[in-house]
This record gives structure tokens, C-alpha cells and sequence, in this order.
């Protein structure tokens, strides 16, 4: 994905309405539920915990919302079911995606993922037909303004152990590995900065643009009819002039 789009697409995910923020805010909870899960209630001994912490604080969770959803999720380890799940494709022209679910029901998720695909152009494929297509990091998105010393969120995220970071138009982009994250987060934090994006993500190797406008309309129907529904967590694509 190319940084224009980057940018584009994280904008567009903060302008949506009330009620589809909320969505947002309850997956995110549910993210936090299955972390807790996993390796209790504590970010500072739970990595997991901490890096779905940065995303929902990056997606403007608030902190209260946060803490309840945790003190929640450790009162209630018996009840949480939810499975991991994740669906490969192809959207239009071959534009690669991958769905990541949490899921308490398999058979409902697999029918709603198939059919975004399917009613609006895509398939839906078989497991690892994309996926070698991209690569697993943390992200960590930075918006410019006036407060931003590139310099110093540079130095910064570079000492904290960060891969790599890109100036773009809109910001920086910092990636890191996977076990790095959290301390590139802080690091980054630690600066008074607050990304406007941070999570564990999947980067394509390399994009593919759609010229067509009725291509691109089909692409975001696809997109948009997966992130609607309840059980998507993200979904990634190489698709590079995403609008």
C-alpha cells in the first residue's frame, strides 16, 4: 500500500459515524477480551494485551473503555470463546486480501466472508494463496503537524529497535518486528506524539493499483462489506491506490 493510500485509508476509517465507531470499539474489546485470554490481565507481562492496548488507544478508545473492557474480560475468563480465524482471497483483479476473524461461530463467519467476496466481484481462496504475499510488523502511523520532529521520532524508533521509518507527504509510517512493537510504541509515546495508527499488521510486498474507477467502487464494496461485519478484526490487501 502506498503511503497516499496509507494515510487515505486510516483518515477514512477515523471519519465514520457514532454508531460505526462504536463497532470498531467492540471489536477492539473483544481483541481484549481473547489477549486477557491468553495471557492475563496484565500488559506490562502480557505482550499481546499491550499491543492491542496501543491499537485501541490509537483508534481513540478511550482509556476508561479500555481498563473496563479488561477488568471485564478477567472477570469473565470462562465465557470467552472466541476463535481465531483467517480467510485469504482475491478481490478485483486479483487485488490480494486477508480477513483475521474472532469468531464464536465458524460456520456463520465463513458464510459472510464468502459471500463479500462473491457478491461483489472477489473469491474467496484456500489458505496461504495469499499471505506469502505479505509480511507480518508493527506499524505505527504519525500524523505531521507542527509538533512533529521527524529527527527525533527517527532517532527515537531507531534506538527502540524500529526496522525502518518512511517520510510521506501526511507523516511517518515506523515499521518494526513483531517483538519490538511495544517498545517502539513507548519510545514514540515517550515524545508526547500519539499515532494516529498503531498495530500488528500485514505489509504487501508489493501493490497493485486499480485504474478503473468501477474497479475501485467494486474493491471498496468488497473492503467495506467485510469491515462491517461483526466477526472481521482486520483485513489487509495490496491493493495500492486504495481510495
Amino acid at each position: 500500500m502506498s503511503g497516499h493510500s496509507k494515510f487515505a485509508n486510516i483518515k477514512h476509517k477515523k471519519e465514520r459515524t457514532d454508531v460505526q465507531r462504536g463497532k470498531i470499539f467492540t471489536k477492539l474489546g473483544r481483541e481484549l477480551a481473547v489477549a486477557v485470554k491468553m495471557g492475563g490481565s496484565d500488559p506490562s507481562t502480557n505482550t499481546k494485551l499491550k499491543d492491542v492496548v496501543a491499537k485501541a488507544k490509537a483508534s481513540n478508545m478511550p482509556n476508561d473503555t479500555i481498563a473496563r473492557s479488561i477488568k471485564k474480560a478477567a472477570g469473565e475468563l470462562d465465557s470467552v470463546n472466541y476463535e481465531t480465524i483467517v480467510y485469504e482471497g482475491y478481490g478485483i483483479n486479483g487485488i490480494a486480501v486477508i480477513v483475521e476473524c474472532l469468531t464464536d461461530n465458524k460456520n456463520r463467519t465463513a458464510a459472510n466472508v464468502r459471500h463479500a467476496f462473491s457478491k461483489n466481484g472477489g473469491n474467496m481462496g484456500t489458505t496461504g494463496c495469499v499471505s506469502f504475499l505479505f509480511d507480518r510488523k508493527g506499524e505505527i502511523v504519525l500524523e505531521r503537524n507542527e509538533d512533529l520532529d521527524e529527527d527525533a521520532v527517527m532517532m527515537a524508533a531507531i534506538e527502540a529497535g524500529a526496522e525502518d521509518v518512511y517520510s510521506e507527504e501526511e507523516g511517518l509510517e515506523v515499521v518494526t518486528a513483531v517483538e519490538d512493537f511495544s517498545a517502539v510504541v513507548e519510545a514514540v509515546e515517550a515524545l508526547g506524539i500519539t499515532p494516529i495508527s498503531a498495530e500488528i499488521t500485514m505489509i504487501p510486498q508489493t501493490t497493485t493499483d486499480l485504474e478503473d474507477p468501477d474497479d475501485r467502487k467494486k474493491m471498496r464494496k468488497i473492503l467495506d462489506q467485510l469491515e462491517d461485519d461483526d466477526d472481521v478484526q482486520n483485513v489487509f490487501t495490496n491493493w495500492g491506490n486504495e481510495e
